[in-house]
């Protein structure tokens, strides 16, 4: 039961300062006034207390009672989580809006989880064994591709006293009991846990497998691994959210959380009307059956978005627990560090550059290093994949979100606005961006791809950085008077920019490339090069070489040959090398 722990001292915006406080700690979470508002406990200073709430504090004033049961900010975990939509405070969207209307009242209190739902639990473990934090004691079917293992909480060891049969039960049924230094604890289908703490595990593991998005510039050339983290960042317009998209929609991960932090409400609004009707590519199912979104859009209490970001990766957490491999998509990193700026002055703290509070980059480090691959308390593997948004205004990288961030991430895809206004999707630099997984993946490619892949990568990687110095003395001079070595290096990065980075997400065959399919095309196109430039040497000239058919199909490939025609794209090479050899002689 809620006690009163305070009274209302003042409001200033989202923040609420208390008097008379009682027995109230840290990160404490609070219900203020009569509607109950939610809010946690930021600053203790002698017998006061700053509280940010999560809700519109319009209306309260002196004096209003405060209330807690002493616990932290928490989410629940359980069977159910999967396919719902939540609010930066984990509240279920869909139920209240069957309960309240189209819009939210202040103070509604809803369950995150259906507590009367039925779930099917088939324990895996017998009375009487012994069992510590993260043993499975059972199976739940959460979706027809999700097996939901149902983990004893990292805080309980002991001896299994009863388990349930096999059967149907709800939420709050009793499922078993352990029995935990002399005394019986029970045991539920789910479980509760503070967003600010990061869950146990038996150790981190070193990242060694690229997490496949299907997108060529992303895999190819700047790949990310499982367990890594990706800021990406970009002006309005340049496609973050679409990449996020495309990642959510085609990546191998497991379970794909999408959290909408401070988004714009038509932008949160089209992902969240758009994503139920995606259909996963990989299982024929519909996407939402392993996605969790967490809807928080601009207009919504400042303070919720900071929230947002911890309840997203608390959840991916939890099915990290059970071996998946999660991906978690935030959108947008820099306006939950919007919402610290404007905490923090409230609460009348020194700002810093931009007015962002001293404490940023400590924030920011507590995300991302709860990313990751670990081996989890229940033995397997489990890995968090965070790629992150960043929205610079007016796409000025030097701003303070994304120059912190780039401390505490290994993989940066800078997103370009030139490449955006000529309709060049995905518009990831090749300039700006880079990856640092590369030797860490490089063994994936080569064992399960090709033992050429890294050798070709940096071929092409090393023609790129050429063109672009190439590119400066063209535009002082002109191309005609390079000579037909280096305009050749022109023509074969041209063929690779709008062959091969370029992708159409709305193209059946194009909008997905799996790792063989990225390698094959990167062959014939390092082929084509060298081929062309052993005949440029012996004096045939560049246009004879443009104007043959097969310059063309080298630029249709992508479109061309589907996942089916794997086997076609690698005769096209033998087909490119006998075209190019009549030419010789």
């Amino acid at each position: 039961m809620a006690k009163v722990v305070g009274k209302v001292f003042r409001v200033v915006g989202p923040v609420v300062e208390m008097e008379e406080v009682q027995g109230l700690r840290m990160l404490d979470m609070v219900e203020v006034g009569e509607s109950h508002l939610i809010g946690e406990v930021v600053r203790l200073k002698n017998d006061r207390a700053f509280v940010q709430v999560y809700e519109d504090t319009t209306s309260l004033k002196a004096g209003d009672l405060i209330y807690s049961e002493g616990f932290p900010l928490y989410v629940e975990l359980g069977p159910g989580l999967l396919g719902n939509i939540y609010d930066g405070i984990q509240r279920p969207l869909q139920v209240i809006k069957e309960k309240e209307g189209v819009y939210i009242s202040r103070g509604v209190h809803v369950t995150p989880l259906d507590h009367k739902k039925k779930w099917h639990f088939i324990p895996s473990i017998k009375t009487g064994e012994t069992v510590s934090g993260g043993n499975v004691l059972g199976i739940v079917q959460e979706a027809p591709l999700v097996k939901h293992k149902i983990l004893l909480a990292p805080d309980i060891q002991g001896k299994l006293s009863w388990i349930v049969p096999e059967g149907d039960y709800c939420l709050d049924d009793k499922i078993a009991a352990v029995w935990d230094k002399d005394k019986e604890k029970e045991v539920f289908m789910f479980q509760r846990w503070p967003v600010r703490k990061p869950r146990p595990y038996k150790e981190r593991m070193p990242v060694n497998e690229p997490l496949i998005t299907g997108q060529r510039v992303i895999d190819t050339l700047f790949p990310i691994a499982k367990g890594g983290c990706v800021a990406v960042p970009g002006g309005f317009g340049t496609g973050k959210t679409v990449i996020q998209h495309q990642i959510a929609k085609w990546s191998d991960a497991d379970i794909v959380i999408y959290v909408g932090c401070g988004e714009r409400g038509n932008e949160m609004t089209d992902v969240l009307l758009n994503f139920p009707k995606l259909i996963d590519p990989r299982t024929q199912r519909p996407l939402s059956e392993r996605t969790i979104f967490i809807a928080n859009t601009s207009n919504m209490p400042v303070a919720a978005r900071e929230a947002s970001i911890y309840t997203g990766i608390t959840l991916a957490e939890y099915y990290r627990d059970m071996g998946y491999n999660v991906a978690l998509m935030a959108d947008s990193t820099s306006r939950w560090a919007e919402a610290l700026r404007e905490l923090s002055g409230r609460l009348e703290e020194m700002p810093l550059e931009e007015g962002f509070p001293a404490y940023l980059p400590s924030r920011l480090a507590e995300f991302y290093e709860r990313a990751g691959k670990v081996d989890t308390l229940m033995g397997q593997n489990g890995s968090i994949t965070i790629i992150a948004a960043v929205s610079p205004q007016g796409g000025d990288f030097s701003e303070p979100v994304t120059s912190h961030t780039k401390r505490f991430i290994r993989c940066f895809w800078a997103l370009d606005r030139d490449l955006a206004n000529a309709r060049h999707y995905p518009s990831i630099s090749w300039i700006d961006s880079y990856s640092e997984y590369i030797e860490d993946i490089k063994g994936w490619w080569h064992k399960n791809i090709d033992k050429q892949w890294l050798e070709y990568r940096l071929a092409i990687m090393e023609l790129l950085q050429k063109e672009q110095r190439l590119l400066q003395v063209v535009k002082l001079v002109g191309p005609d008077v390079l000579p037909p070595t280096q305009r050749l290096i022109l023509d074969v990065c041209s063929i690779f920019k709008n062959g091969f980075l370029q992708q159409v997400s709305f193209d059946k065959i194009d909008t997905f490339a799996s790792a063989r399919k990225q390698f094959l095309m990167l062959k014939v196109i390092i082929l084509f090069y060298r081929r062309s430039e052993m005949l440029v040497k012996k004096g045939i000239s560049v246009a004879e070489i443009r104007e043959l058919p097969i310059y063309n199909e080298i630029m249709r490939m992508k479109q061309v040959y589907s996942e089916a025609q794997i086997d076609q794209l690698e005769d096209f090479s033998k087909k490119i090398e006998a075209i190019l050899s009549e030419l010789d002689f």
